[in-house]
């Protein structure tokens, strides 16, 4: 099995940027959080990041046909990215959306989820555990 992990626009600072709201761990700490909850599993991750929504598109395309569930976390751009919905809509696998924060007890403009229209599921407010959660749900839906 093979899952695609995609981080939008200033998760690159995790650890940094607003340690109250997204915590203390690194994107690496992350990374490796969802490498050691798939040993045993035969789950190979393919993990991108980027601050360009054309970047986050142009991968989303690359994993048409070449992976089979998605985890995203498209930051900021969950909330206006029409170019990033419709390639999610494009992508033939599974697709769970995860926010680190609650959304919803946040400004309100970070209340509309756009691409959230294309995920399977939406995990918001658990921290890192969310993507966590969303690696096990997917490999739920593939065993």
């Amino acid at each position: 099995m093979k899952i695609a992990v995609i981080n939008g626009p200033n998760l690159n600072l995790l650890g940094r940027r607003e340690p109250e709201i997204y915590g203390s761990g690194t994107l690496e700490e992350l990374e490796k959080m969802l490498i050691e909850a798939s040993e045993g599993k035969n789950v190979e991750f393919k993990f991108f990041q980027s601050n360009s929504e054309g970047e986050i598109v142009d991968f989303i395309h690359q994993c048409i046909g070449s992976v089979d569930g998605i985890i995203i976390n498209p930051g900021a751009y969950s909330h206006y990215s029409i170019a990033i919905l419709d390639a999610l809509r494009a992508f033939d696998g599974k697709i769970v959306e995860v926010h680190i924060s609650n959304v919803f007890k946040r400004e309100e403009i970070r209340h509309s989820l756009i691409t959230a229209r294309a995920a399977d599921a939406v995990i918001a407010g658990m921290g890192f555990e969310g993507y966590v959660f969303a690696f096990f749900y997917l490999l739920s839906l593939f065993e």
